[in-house]
């Protein structure tokens, strides 16, 4: 878990990559909730979150995610 925030990941490198969240200057914000991101890609999967569009779907149980990231999260499931 991470010891700034207490998210949880199930994969080590995604932990990694989070763990920059905390560090890296974030210029990018959402105009819908003000958060702010170190890329301007990220802000743009964000806002996805804002529109509810569900454009990534699991192939074996068809849950639908705004995130493509969540949805490899959830893939795991699967796996187990």
């Amino acid at each position: 878990a991470c010891s700034i925030c207490d998210k949880t990941f199930l994969r080590e490198e995604n932990f990694k990559k989070h763990s920059l969240v905390h560090t890296e200057k974030k210029i990018y914000s959402c105009s819908v909730c003000n958060k702010t991101f170190s890329e301007k890609i990220y802000l743009n999967e964000h806002l996805l979150v804002h529109s509810g569009k569900k454009t990534y779907a699991c192939h074996v149980c068809n849950k639908t995610f705004t995130q493509k990231s969540t949805l490899n999260e959830h893939s795991l499931i699967h796996t187990q």
